[in-house]
């Protein structure tokens, strides 16, 4: 159980018997009153996100998140398959919804981290940084570099990132999944 104060950015609990992950949170005290942890919550099954007032007095359950590695191995008519990283027989799909933004940067083959509550997978997240291929490229442009000069460039995935004018067609990127932006040239 979780005290009021203890409920921080990524923290996971349940609310209402449903599991919620915490987003941000701002610990309030007004003038001769009990204090209040002011919360921002992402349901982790729907996806949508509330806002939800914790009391001093309020004791609040854990939400018990099971991680498994799994692997990419590819995507048809918005459906992604996954096997686990152990055993290749024991394969899985998802939807489009449930991939999330991770799609942009999945190539098959990759190793990712699944997440399940209560034998409900509902999260598939990435490697913080990957390496993508550059299939994609405008030719380099005269103008102004002062502020750095970057260009649009598709990768293998089909995602589209900003990247230095020095950056070719074949290069490969290391590109940040959680922010979506390049890194660096491998």
């Amino acid at each position: 159980m979780l005290s009021y104060n203890e409920i921080k950015p990524g923290i996971s609990l349940i609310v209402n018997g449903e599991p919620y992950v915490c987003l941000w949170n701002n610990i309030m005290k007004k003038q001769q009153r009990r204090p209040v942890n002011q919360t921002k919550l992402r349901n982790l099954l729907r996806r949508n996100v509330i806002e939800y007032s914790f009391q001093q007095s309020d004791k609040i359950e854990e939400a018990e998140i099971e991680k498994q590695p799994a692997v990419f191995i590819y995507e048809k008519n918005g459906e992604w398959f996954f096997h686990e990283a152990q055993d290749k027989s024991k394969r899985f799909s998802l939807s489009d919804e449930a991939v999330g933004e991770s799609r942009k940067f999945l190539k098959s083959g990759m190793e990712v981290e699944t997440h399940r509550f209560k034998d409900n997978l509902f999260r598939v997240q990435l490697p913080i940084k990957v390496e993508l291929k550059v299939t994609d490229a405008p030719p380099d442009m005269r103008g102004n570099t002062a502020q750095g000069g970057s260009k649009i460039v598709t990768l293998e995935t089909g995602a589209t990132v900003n990247a230095p004018m020095f950056v070719k067609e074949g290069d490969v990127l290391r590109i940040n999944t959680e922010t979506g932006t390049y890194v660096e040239r491998v």
